[in-house]
């Protein structure tokens, strides 16, 4: 027989009935607390904010300095963070329930998720280092085996730590550390996706997102007088504004300084023989300098007829635009959860802004639109991967593909009778 009123407690609960999460403490450093003590508040998390962002900003750029491998190791730590901050809120508001394993169940599915995503990068990017060891070889060939075999394991364990009186709540965390998976593990790997396209197609959206959030704070604090969203009291809707057009602006000429290095514009690919990450290549026709028309209305403006261009700087456009109308609404939903919890911010990891969920709300929607935006509108045919997968064939399997290939092309014509042999 099933008690039926197991958990009610939980169901009938309403938003007012949350309970407090202790408030973050002030983590700001002595030495700046005595340095602005004689400032108002308003202006005092003004130089507070500013400064830490210059100490992050020049962090990100010795990190970009460092390489594609180091950006990744970024990516990855801020991913286990912004994990961290979420289930620690989920774990906090309920924690006199004392629920068993929830907070180890839900690294295991971390661990879990991260392993198979991961897995997946490793086999598709690094298939013939991975093809020279053998112990490698297995792990490849039944890695998504190896991930639900490992997936099963957790849900089994969670199965078995199921209390009663506490169902209803248990089976909410379960789903709250599902979701919170979503939203960082999926889209970390799909910035890091990104990234193995060419460094610019990693730098140019994520720098758009920072530009916009720090343009929109400056206009808003300096101009700004009409609120844009309840979820967000301090947003304006001059800070909005501002914020949208600094970062068109930033993003085209940012890309136009980037497209010129090959660091940049070359997919990150990964050397075999020197175990390097490299950058070298023939840039695409997206990085080379065209000639372009001037829109009638802009001539009598700026003077001018034509204008030599990269057209990688309309695509810049169209990333910078999404970073400025549609990426605010992650920073929205992140206001709205931080609401629905009565917290301010997600963590004090950083004085003056908050946790680091606080600071990449905005970019998990950025990743995701970059992405789709690559598949849809500029990854084309890919002879390198083609050929890196033609070669961990075995012999006979090249032999096939050989036949078949050159049948096909005798067929079109490409290729003549006489010299197909």
């Amino acid at each position: 027989e099933v008690d039926l009123d197991e958990g009610l407690d939980l169901d009938l609960r309403s938003d007012s009935d949350i309970p407090d999460v202790p408030p973050p403490t002030d983590s700001t450093p002595e030495i700046l607390k005595r340095a602005l003590s004689g400032l108002s508040a308003r202006w005092k998390n003004w130089w507070i904010r500013g400064i830490l962002s210059l100490a992050m900003i020049s962090m990100f750029f010795l990190i970009i300095y460092m390489g594609s491998f180091m950006l990744m190791l970024l990516v990855l730590g801020i991913q286990v963070k912004c994990f961290h901050e979420i289930i620690t809120i989920g774990y906090r508001v309920y924690h006199s329930y004392d629920l068993p394993w929830f907070r180890s169940l839900s690294w295991y599915f971390l661990l879990c998720v991260n392993y198979f995503f991961y897995g997946e990068t490793v086999a598709d990017y690094f298939c013939t280092f991975v093809q020279r060891r053998e112990q490698l070889q297995f792990l490849i060939r039944y890695h998504r085996f190896i991930s639900f075999a490992l997936y099963l394991a957790g849900f089994c364990m969670f199965v078995l730590s199921l209390m009663k009186k506490h169902y209803r709540l248990q089976f909410y965390m379960f789903a709250w550390t599902h979701v919170t998976l979503l939203i960082t593990v999926t889209q970390s790997h799909l910035v890091i996706q990104n990234l193995f396209e060419g460094m610019i197609w990693f730098l140019v959206p994520i720098s758009s997102v920072i530009c916009n959030d720090i343009a929109a704070y400056i206009f808003g604090f300096f101009f700004g007088r009409t609120p844009l969203i309840k979820l967000s009291p301090k947003k304006t809707w001059e800070g909005f504004i501002g914020g949208g057009i600094s970062t068109v602006v930033f993003g085209f000429v940012f890309s136009y300084f980037l497209a010129q290095h090959q660091y940049f514009v070359c997919p990150v690919e990964y050397n075999s023989e020197t175990n390097r990450f490299v950058t070298e290549c023939e840039p695409s026709d997206l990085f080379q300098l065209k000639k372009y028309s001037v829109p009638l209305l802009l001539r009598a403006v700026l003077g001018w007829e034509t204008v030599n261009m990269y057209p990688f700087q309309m695509h810049s456009i169209a990333l910078s635009t999404f970073a400025s109308l549609i990426g605010p609404f992650g920073g929205f939903f992140a206001s709205g959860f931080k609401r629905a919890f009565k917290i301010k911010d997600f963590a004090d990891t950083i004085p003056g802004h908050g946790g680091i969920m606080d600071r990449f709300d905005c970019q998990y929607l950025m990743a995701t639109f970059v992405h789709v935006y690559i598949t849809s509108f500029i990854r084309g045919p890919n002879p390198s991967k083609v050929l890196k997968q033609l070669l961990v064939l075995q012999p006979e399997q090249q032999l096939n593909v050989y036949r078949t290939l050159k049948s096909h092309l005798v067929e079109k014509g490409i290729l003549q009778p006489s010299l197909a042999g």
